[in-house]
């Protein structure tokens, strides 16, 4: 516009080479002094030196007269926004949307919720055959703004005729012939690709078949948030449409999500249930849940179970099924296992088949008999569980099916219920505070007492370490440490079992008994690299401590 003319850097640079040169032959030529010849031939060397690499080490780099370094070649193929990494390896591309994500219980592993408003945008190629004609002049005589519609439509010849500008789409419609191709909108079933960043496993980009809804964000099924690392914070994911049909075939047979349960990284499933579904399977599989005729088809109505229902474990005076009655009508007849419940730990602990606290799993030809279903049977990143053994030995399809009908009935089962966590689901009575308290008084005086015997000189240092050294670690390992831990079991002794925090924990749903006890009781020693805090002010660690205290409060124990 200016009519002014700028060049590119490495014309700049091809022009100080060959001027450079010609100057070195013509004073060759007429027989100049050494010294001048070996100025210009040094000078055209570091002229073809920045010209390959701009940034070498021990040479200043080259300059626009305005002080700009010149990008030149090695500077173009390195880094990030280089070509290998900023155009090769990643570039912008076409047929690709962009959004946040949000979750569907109610949607497929192998399916993504679109938005109506990117199926309209994105476009899948479809070639006219005699078979499918009629729905290629639907989509046509819908157009662009109606969903399902159609963008363009492209003639045997190549002409490509966008339908925002046809006024007769009707006429236009009844005028397209086998061979014809029809750029459609996104529709209920097409394969598209699905991406999250950083992508650092082949299970960060994965085949879905398209769900269209309403709304403007992307809808996924909670248990493949792992292989994504995703969550609903606020991250975007990205869906790309293969515009070929080999394209969508490779991504079907290779890609789609049920082909990638199975984790390569640790031969577990990495898809699996999370949070919610872990503690509904609990609750629906323990040994007080009973339920009514009216439960049961309700819970196998979400689960889309289509059979006759089984006899009701209880006959008199009314009759009730069991939840473990519901999960064995959907496993395989001829499936046996045996295994530990996450709940397997500490008090109810059981490695054999007569558990009372039903913490240990016994499937026996399909039949759920003993134990409740929680993390270590279902859950994702959970090698050898019951999950892993249905996937193994039924295939992925029937791992699909698995979670995508017995996990909607596990949030069916909470969706009826309530399960929310509240300020009483950590209170605990006087009783309880009062031990806790003496716990703490117990704790405070062995530490003065181990102060005392450092300050007397009577204190025996651990091998290796000074007095300093040994007190901390007495300190924080003998004393401290070891009143949190009692604390904690004063605090779960007293809560009650069936509150939902602690549902949560035991099952291996969301949080552990450490935060129930940091909750309940007492938070504990914070430690900065494992040591008691001792910086801060001038022998004191914070402001209202006084100077050389050296008390389990005045260094951070809560």
């Amino acid at each position: 516009e200016t009519g002014a003319r700028s060049e590119d850097d490495l014309t700049h640079k091809l022009a100080d080479i060959v001027r450079t040169n010609e100057r070195l032959r013509e004073h060759i030529n007429q027989g100049a002094p050494n010294i001048i010849v070996e100025d210009l031939w040094e000078l055209l060397q570091y002229h073809i030196t920045t010209y390959f690499d701009n940034e070498a080490p021990g040479i200043p780099p080259a300059k626009q007269r305005y002080g700009r370094p010149l990008r030149t070649l090695a500077q173009r193929l390195k880094g990030k926004e280089g070509r290998f990494r900023g155009n090769l390896s990643g570039k912008r591309v076409d047929f690709s949307a962009r959004s946040v994500i949000s979750p569907d219980p109610y949607i497929g592993i192998n399916e993504v919720g679109v938005p109506e408003y990117v199926a309209k945008i994105l476009t899948v190629p479809e070639t006219v055959t005699k078979w499918n004609i009629e729905e290629m002049r639907r989509y046509v005589i819908n157009g662009p703004y109606k969903w399902p519609g159609a963008n363009y439509v492209i003639s045997p010849d190549g002409g490509k005729i966008d339908l925002r500008y046809v006024k007769d789409r009707k006429a236009l419609a009844e005028t397209i012939t086998p061979g014809w191709v029809v750029e459609r909108h996104l529709i209920d079933g097409d394969i598209v690709l699905f991406n999250r960043q950083p992508s650092l496993h082949r299970m960060s980009i994965m085949a879905h078949k398209v769900k269209v809804l309403p709304g403007k964000t992307f809808r996924l099924h909670l248990a493949v948030c792992p292989p994504y690392n995703a969550d609903f914070d606020g991250d975007e994911m990205n869906l790309h449409v293969p515009q070929s049909v080999e394209a969508r075939a490779e991504a079907k047979l290779l890609l789609l999500v049920q082909e990638h349960i199975l984790s390569p990284r640790y031969g577990g499933p990495i898809i699996g249930g999370i949070q919610d579904y872990i503690s509904g399977a609990y609750i629906l599989t323990s040994k007080g849940t009973l339920l009514t005729k009216e439960d049961v088809i309700d819970l196998l109505a979400a689960a889309r179970y289509v059979g006759p229902l089984p006899e009701p474990a209880i006959i008199s005076p009314k009759k009730y099924w069991t939840g473990k009655q519901l999960v064995s009508l959907f496993l395989p007849k001829d499936f046996n296992y045996r295994g530990p419940s996450n709940i397997s730990t500490g008090l109810l602990k059981c490695d054999d088949d007569e558990c009372f606290w039903d913490s240990y799993i016994i499937i026996k030809n399909g039949a759920l008999l003993e134990g409740v279903i929680d993390k270590k049977a279902i859950g994702s990143q959970q090698p050898e569980s019951m999950f892993h053994h249905l996937v193994r030995e039924y295939g992925n399809s029937f791992g699909a099916y698995f979670i995508d009908n017995v996990f909607r009935m596990f949030i069916r089962v909470l969706e009826r219920r309530g399960f929310t966590m509240t300020y009483d689901d950590v209170v605990i009575p006087k009783q309880a505070e009062e031990e806790i308290n003496s716990v703490m008084v117990k704790a405070y005086e062995e530490a003065k007492r181990l102060i005392e015997l450092k300050e007397k000189g009577a204190l025996e240092p651990v091998p290796g370490r000074s007095i300093e050294e040994t007190l901390e670690i007495r300190l924080m390992d003998e004393v401290l440490r070891k009143a949190r831990e009692e604390a904690g079991e004063i605090a779960v002794k007293y809560l009650d079992p069936f509150n939902h925090a602690f549902i949560m924990a035991r099952t291996g749903a969301r949080g552990s008994s450490l935060n129930l006890t940091q909750m309940a009781a007492c938070v504990g020693q914070q430690s900065i690299r494992g040591e008691r805090i001792h910086r801060g002010y001038s022998d004191r660690p914070l402001a209202h401590s006084k100077p050389g205290d050296r008390s389990p409060p005045a260094r951070g124990f809560v």
